[in-house]
């Protein structure tokens, strides 16, 4: 080990295998669990996975399966999951006045998916701030709401649990019986405070490093707007879409009053984002609505954020790209900014290698679980999106299934390219280039 030198991708991807085995282990403790209940190792593999990757698929229920003991230790995984184990090793370094070196900071570079390491320790600093800071204020916010219907101490637990949860965009909560946020599906407050959280977390910290510094430059960057812009088209075009298939639905927004309804299409288009949470029961939804679920969760969240998917400027990318080519331009502009070709050959690179790898677990798991496609297809892509909803269909995967989406969890965290680089690092650039060729295309 000490002889071969590992690539930042190889490093990465061993880090976070060895904080699952680590999650795996603790969670088969008897400390983890209720005396009532038994844990295979399967089911400590999938919620370890699952907490590391910040993705909220349960096989147990949080709340009523694990000891506080167990429900910590799925936090603390999804606390270093979220932020990422080399930004936490790095505050420890910091807090030790340790010198960060070069490596760490290739490390952090590829960890964090910046293009330089120009001010990369600077920003981690930032990320522990911000995540201090709205994590707290949050936790304090749920733990006076819920204070008014359960003891304080326990309103103070499920303060902390739920807003570093929602903050990561992990999907995990104590509220029992798989049931997520359904029983506040009409309270403005946990609404709200929810989505700023999913939000939060799901653009950035170098967007939310931007807002913070707004005033000092007057401005912000092309990354920051492009991620803004679409997120906020994302989110109202979703809830839009969700409240007009759902609008007649006795299931889901029928019952409801017009409050309830706003707040419901808003949480269910934010939450596929990578939020995980769901104050609906997303099995009673039509099958337009959980497609287009399937769509804003293949889209995912903002690069550097604790959310997954191909990321917001991805598809935006590919979105200028096509009106680019329809107006006949040869290059993308946003924002007044041309787009570099190696952009745009990455956003294609990584949309195409999602979908192929999408199709393929889809079709093998349709041969070896007994569901619906479409069921099936939710899962695959709440799982590598890392988004955590879920059709029902966590609870009854085989062993081979639940093996399946651990492997898919995985990938979709550390992201398809990471991956590939860990498994055959990038070579150096050609010293030739051949001939242009022509095709005829459409």
């Amino acid at each position: 080990m000490k002889k071969r030198k590992f690539s930042p991708p190889q490093i990465l991807v061993l880090g976070f295998a060895l904080i699952i085995a680590i999650g795996t282990f603790l969670l088969m403790l008897p400390i983890s669990i209720k005396q009532d209940g038994r844990l295979s190792w399967i089911d400590a593999l999938f919620t370890a996975t699952s907490a590391t990757c910040v993705t909220g698929l349960t096989v147990k229920d949080t709340g009523t399966f694990f000891t506080p003991f167990g429900q910590v230790v799925i936090l603390a995984l999804v606390q270093v999951g979220g932020l990422g184990f080399m930004t936490m090793a790095t505050l420890f370094s910091l807090v030790l006045k340790r010198r960060i070196s070069l490596k760490d900071r290739l490390l952090l570079q590829q960890a964090m998916n910046q293009n330089t390491m120009e001010g990369i320790v600077r920003l981690i600093r930032k990320v522990m701030v911000y995540s201090v800071v709205i994590e707290g204020t949050a936790a304090l916010a749920l733990t006076l709401r819920w204070a008014v219907e359960m003891p304080f101490s326990q309103a103070v637990y499920y303060g902390v649990f739920h807003a570093i949860s929602l903050f990561n965009n992990a999907g995990f909560d104590l509220l029992g019986n798989f049931q997520s946020l359904t029983r506040h599906v009409s309270d403005p407050i946990v609404n709200l405070i929810s989505m700023v959280l999913i939000i939060s977390g799901g653009i950035g910290f170098i967007v939310i490093s931007d807002l913070v510094d707004y005033r000092k430059h007057r401005g912000l960057s092309l990354h920051s707007k492009v991620v803004l812009s679409m997120s906020g088209a994302l989110i109202a075009i979703g809830a839009i879409v969700i409240f007009i298939f759902e609008f007649t639905n006795p299931y889901t927004l029928e019952p409801l009053n017009w409050a309830g309804k706003i707040w419901s299409s808003f949480f269910q288009s934010i939450t596929p984002r990578s939020g995980g949470v769901a104050t609906l029961d997303i099995a009673s939804m039509r099958h337009a609505t959980q497609f287009f679920i399937i769509i804003l969760m293949f889209i995912g969240a903002a690069p550097g954020s604790t959310g997954g998917g191909i990321k917001v400027t991805t598809f935006a990318i590919l979105i200028g790209a096509m009106f680019s080519m329809i107006r006949g331009r040869d290059d993308i502009v946003m924002f007044r900014y041309r787009i570099v070709q190696e952009r745009i050959v990455k956003a294609l690179t990584i949309t195409l290698l999602t979908l192929f790898l999408l199709i393929f677990i889809a079709m093998v798991l349709s041969t070896t679980e007994s569901a619906d496609f479409l069921s099936i297809l939710f899962e695959t892509t709440s799982a590598f999106s890392t988004v955590g909803l879920s059709m029902g269909l966590t609870t009854k995967l085989t062993v081979f299934g639940k093996i399946v989406i651990c492997i898919t969890m995985f990938i979709g965290r550390l992201g398809p390219l990471t991956l590939a680089y860990a498994l055959g690092p990038k070579k150096g650039r050609e010293l030739y280039r051949h001939p242009e060729g022509q095709m005829i295309i459409g």
